[in-house]
């Protein structure tokens, strides 16, 4: 596989306070990397430095075989979509017309933008007949976080990165939506880098996993290497996972 991002050791700082210490880490092309982590534990701010919003204090961060210091700023987002918590819809705008935004921004023909607005609903299992029309306010949470998908894959970016996605949803919608996310990714097979704080969210979705603590990369591996970690900082994240499935074991008749 190539890699698609690169950060070779990376030093980003906020204040006087070092947020991302000597990090390198690789990104392979098609795959999802779940970042976890405490508050603080530099997860959004990799997000951010990916997509040109800060600038590492030492180090390089390569993304598509480019520093983004020499990317054009502009290019470089267009190239990556991105996935917020709260969505951030317009209210204003339509279902169809919050979808469209990038590509009618660059220009792209109407007959095209219908063609995509449609397609893109119906792979976020939103079909544009019932729901391109819609407001967002007369979505749920979870058909607001399925327009918010559809929106950041409008352009076909090669990269999507997603800040807590389904962090502010309840448990089922968050489950069916970990299923819908399997599905497109199966079809779309884009580069995704997803940031959780929920170490079972990062096991469902991720093909590799990254745990940080105190911006440090403590581990990297596949869900299965990571789960029988023997890190002390690694084994803290999965104890409510592993506490969960013990009451659960425990609820069980013999």
């Amino acid at each position: 596989m190539s890699t698609e991002i690169a950060f070779r050791d990376v030093r980003l700082t906020r204040g006087a306070m070092d947020v991302l210490r000597g990090l390198s880490l690789a990104i392979d092309r098609g795959e999802t990397l779940a970042l976890v982590g405490r508050s603080g534990a530099g997860k959004s701010t990799i997000l951010k430095a990916i997509n040109g919003l800060l600038t590492p204090q030492a180090g390089e961060i390569v993304v598509r075989g480019r520093r983004t210091t020499e990317w054009d700023p502009f290019e470089l987002r267009r190239s990556i979509g991105y996935v917020l918590q709260e969505v951030g819809l317009f209210p204003h705008l339509t279902v169809g017309d919050n979808v469209a935004i990038v590509p009618r921004l660059l220009g792209w023909p109407e007959a095209r933008l219908a063609t995509r607005v449609r397609d893109l609903l119906q792979l976020v299992g939103l079909p544009a007949d019932e729901y391109a029309g819609r407001s967002p306010q007369a979505l749920s949470g979870g058909q607001r976080q399925r327009v918010g998908v559809a929106r950041a894959l409008a352009a076909d970016p090669p990269i999507l990165l997603m800040d807590e996605p389904f962090g502010a949803l309840d448990p089922v919608t968050r489950a069916e939506l970990h299923h819908e996310f399997r599905r497109i990714q199966s079809e779309v097979r884009k580069t995704i880098v997803l940031v959780t704080h929920d170490m079972a969210e990062a096991m469902a979705l991720g093909s590799r996993i990254g745990v940080l603590a105190d911006g440090v990369l403590i581990a990297l591996d596949a869900p299965k290497a990571i789960a029988e970690s023997g890190d002390d900082r690694v084994r803290a994240m999965l104890r409510p996972l592993v506490e969960a499935s013990a009451a659960l074991e425990g609820r069980q008749e013999p």
